[in-house]
């Protein structure tokens, strides 16, 4: 059971890379939490990109990057659940598994603060779980200026509380697909297994599909 705290890590994880294991680290750190849920997406509502991989093979990825990491687990709930799939979704469905009581914390990126508004049932969502908003140190601190009017003064305010500056990580998914396509080493940005398994099933245009 747990008591600590659950943290919801949302993405499209296409692929997963250092840099979101360096951000979950942090976050379990931070926020003291006993458990994190990597929670890969099919397609945002909001978004009109699809995953170049598949979701079995971004889960499987996820699996190799996490492997023998007790405190994280991975969720299948977006990419199984038929379209559209909202957030609120998943947080009510992982609020009624791990109950009414445990501290549950849904990390968001700081360029997502001027889209919350338009999120489904946001308010509800704000009242089930704290949206933590990560933004890089050394960077300005989100304005929640423009929320004003559209979400309810409590919720900006609790918005406002759970700020976190993280460690600035300067690794993005949409990079190593890049570096993938054209031919580039990108072994240090992703865990070993990771990049075995992208050679593997030739993903992102890499060159060398079954060779590692």
């Amino acid at each position: 059971m747990i008591s600590q705290g659950l943290i919801l890590f949302g993405g499209s994880f296409d692929p997963v890379h250092q840099g979101h294991l360096m951000m979950a680290a942090f976050a379990m750190r931070y926020l003291c939490a006993e458990q994190l849920i990597f929670i890969p997406a099919a397609r945002s509502p909001l978004k009109t990109e699809v995953p170049v991989a598949s979701g079995q093979q971004r889960m499987d990825m996820i699996h190799l990057a996490i492997e023998g990491l007790d405190c994280y687990q991975v969720s299948d709930c977006e990419i199984i659940r038929t379209q559209p799939s909202y957030t609120i979704d998943t947080v009510s469905q992982l609020r009624c598994q791990y109950g009414p009581t445990v501290p549950m914390y849904l990390l968001a990126g700081a360029d997502i603060v001027s889209e919350l508004a338009r999120w489904c049932r946001i308010e509800e969502l704000l009242d089930l779980c704290r949206i933590c908003i990560l933004y890089r140190a050394g960077f300005d601190i989100p304005s929640f200026q423009l929320l004003e009017g559209k979400l309810s003064p409590r919720h900006i305010r609790q918005l406002a509380e759970d700020v976190i500056a993280t460690p600035l990580v300067d690794i993005s998914s949409t990079q190593i697909r890049e570096k993938i396509a054209l031919g580039l080493d990108v072994s240090e940005l992703l865990a070993p297994a990771v990049w075995e398994f992208i050679q593997k099933n030739g993903l992102y245009g890499c060159r060398n599909p079954g060779r590692f």
